[in-house]
């Protein structure tokens, strides 16, 4: 049993655990963790650029990494909390995005502005509790190589997003979109897909 786990299972060591690394009521780390835990733990490729006002709500014990060239751009927010985050390389995070893990995205994706990638669900089911204070479930996502994801987007817990398709703005995510479709509404429905053999887009009746 690894630190993690055994912490996990230790409920009072875990309250203290969690009072060290957050302030009460508070997503954002201790400023120590960032300083003396975190850069040993995260991993950041070359030539990658995160804009002075991102908002980096990341701990150590779940993985954040970044690969080559990539940038994340002012006003963001990178959450990696109940799950890990993965940025691929020459991939470009827009202003004021939310990526909330467990979040898998390719390389050389773009997200346009607003968008908004949450692996994290909040339980609602306990009637009698109030839901702020039951547990959250989470369920990953993943944004394969080359998509494009437009202004408003929001892509919901355990979606998959396949290579080189395209999320029209404002569209809301909430199944899996095949690799080269092109999706748009709420829910997103695809309204075009690639076809190979034709060497066109075609689109979906």
């Amino acid at each position: 049993m690894g630190l993690k786990e055994f912490i996990v299972n230790n409920p009072n060591l875990k309250k203290v655990s969690h009072w060290m690394l957050f302030p009460t009521n508070d997503a954002r780390p201790r400023p120590w963790v960032n300083i003396l835990l975190n850069p040993f733990y995260h991993q950041r490729g070359k030539g990658v650029c995160i804009r002075r006002s991102v908002r980096m709500d990341v701990v150590p014990f779940n993985k954040l990494s970044i690969g080559d060239r990539t940038i994340v751009e002012d006003f963001s927010t990178l959450n990696n909390g109940v799950g890990d985050v993965s940025i691929g390389a020459n991939t470009l995070i827009g202003l004021s995005n939310t990526i909330i893990g467990p979040v898998f995205i390719g390389d050389r994706v773009i997200l346009a502005q607003n968008v908004v990638v949450s692996g994290l669900n909040h339980g609602y089911t306990e009637i009698s509790t109030a839901i702020r204070d039951q547990p959250v479930t989470t369920a990953p996502i993943r944004i394969e190589e080359e998509c494009w994801l437009g202004a408003n987007v929001v892509v919901t817990a355990g979606v998959t997003i396949g290579k080189h398709s395209v999320v029209a703005a404002g569209s809301v995510v909430t199944k899996n979109i095949p690799p080269y479709s092109v999706a748009v509404g709420n829910p997103a429905r695809i309204i075009k897909q690639y076809d190979f053999t034709r060497g066109e887009w075609l689109k979906v009746v």
